[in-house]
């Protein structure tokens, strides 16, 4: 984040490291919050009943954890390793080690122009369209942001993006679909299909052969919607084809 908060809040996941475990809970403390102490009761260090503590936590254990409960005032938190579903977890773990690289790419930029002294104010300035480090490096790096409306300093906007191209990939999204595309005419069948591969892939989508009548439609492109609109554009194409060639089409995504 470009502030950190003081406190988590009810809901979020956060890092912890286990301190000292009990019979009745643990010690932890959290990672991301200048190592604050938080309780984790053993009801909430997994589900059904816990006859040794011992085998499901140890002491220097590091894991993501859900916050059950936050008092403000007495900074008291409590914690849940039971209610932090696997996914959550891991979408935690890379989310931070996400948030981690972006900084120090930001830190980088500060060091490269020579505006350390000034790393408050250009905090400030990115924190009126963004919260965290990870989504402006994102969007940099697919050519979305210039930072050039956020009135900060150009020797460190060019040292962000050009810091940012060295280092990062652009995101590349991938669809995927399946044609099932028959032709009945068997004195020109095969030209026809030749003659739709033909147009599809001069539309830039990958056409591979399953088997008949099956075919792979893959299309690529840094940006999402442009690749499934050259498959509405292969669809048309396939369905030209097949109302005027005594053939039938059919066309269904593959799952993620």
């Amino acid at each position: 984040m470009l502030f950190k908060k003081d406190l988590p809040e009810t809901g979020d996941l956060v890092l912890i490291k286990i301190k000292k475990v009990t019979h009745f809970g643990a010690y932890c403390e959290l990672s991301e919050y200048n190592n604050m102490d938080v309780y984790l009761p053993i009801r909430e260090v997994a589900s059904g009943w816990i006859k040794n503590i011992h085998e499901f936590i140890k002491e220097g254990q590091r894991d993501v954890a859900k916050v059950t409960f936050v008092d403000p005032a007495k900074k008291a938190i409590d914690i849940s390793l039971k209610k932090a579903r696997a996914k959550e977890k891991k979408d935690k773990i890379n989310q931070f080690n996400l948030e981690n690289r972006a900084e120090g790419l930001f830190k980088q930029a500060l060091a490269a122009s020579h505006l350390e002294s000034k790393e408050l104010e250009i905090k400030t300035k990115l924190s009126k369209k963004y919260s965290n480090f990870a989504d402006i490096v994102d969007d940099i790096s697919e050519r979305k942001e210039t930072l050039k409306d956020l009135g900060i300093e150009s020797a460190f906007t060019q040292a962000f993006i050009d810091i940012i191209a060295k280092n990062v990939k652009p995101k590349v999204y991938l669809v995927s679909y399946i044609a099932q595309f028959q032709t009945f005419d068997t004195r020109t069948g095969i030209q026809t299909i030749k003659k739709v591969f033909d147009e599809v892939q001069k539309l830039g989508v990958k056409v591979t052969y399953l088997g008949a009548p099956n075919y792979a439609l893959i299309s690529e492109d840094s940006s999402y919607p442009k690749a499934e609109d050259r498959i509405k554009k292969t669809q048309l194409i396939f369905e030209k084809y097949a109302k005027s060639n005594n053939s039938t089409f059919s066309l269904k995504k593959e799952k993620d």
